[in-house]
């Protein structure tokens, strides 16, 4: 360690550091450009060649000119998925309040027939409702 002082370790670090964020940045800007229903195909790859070709300038330039859309995206995106959830959610609990729990369903009819509530004919006219 003696030919590397701390400080060039320090910078050494705080490059690798910025290095990582860029490629982060790099790929969000990416995933944006194809994301985005507004820019036609040919703006896509305009603006994918352009991040590809000349990498920094080319993110730079992009978030300076896209960076505010790329933040509404991603609240849409986040939005669209939270309704999504919410959607699922509404429609198993209805699911479940409409009684399409088959092996309880045939455990209760079960019951009523060992009580004698059904009779032969009816548990297994509702048996076969429930199987079928």
């Amino acid at each position: 360690m003696e030919n590397y002082p701390l400080l060039d370790l320090f910078l050494t670090m705080m490059y690798f550091f910025l290095w990582i964020m860029w490629l982060f940045l790099l790929f969000r800007v990416v995933m944006d450009i194809f994301r985005d229903d507004d820019l036609s195909g040919w703006g896509k790859a305009g603006w994918l060649v352009f991040c590809i070709v000349l990498p920094f300038l080319g993110v730079l330039v992009y978030v300076i000119a896209r960076g505010r859309g790329m933040g509404r995206r991603d609240v849409k995106q986040a939005k669209e998925a939270e309704e999504a959830l919410q959607d699922y959610i509404r429609r198993t609990a209805a699911d479940a309040r409409a009684g399409t729990s088959g092996p309880d369903d045939l455990t209760k009819l079960s019951d009523l027939h060992r009580s004698g509530v059904l009779s032969d004919d009816e548990f297994d006219r509702a048996k076969s409702k429930l199987l079928a």
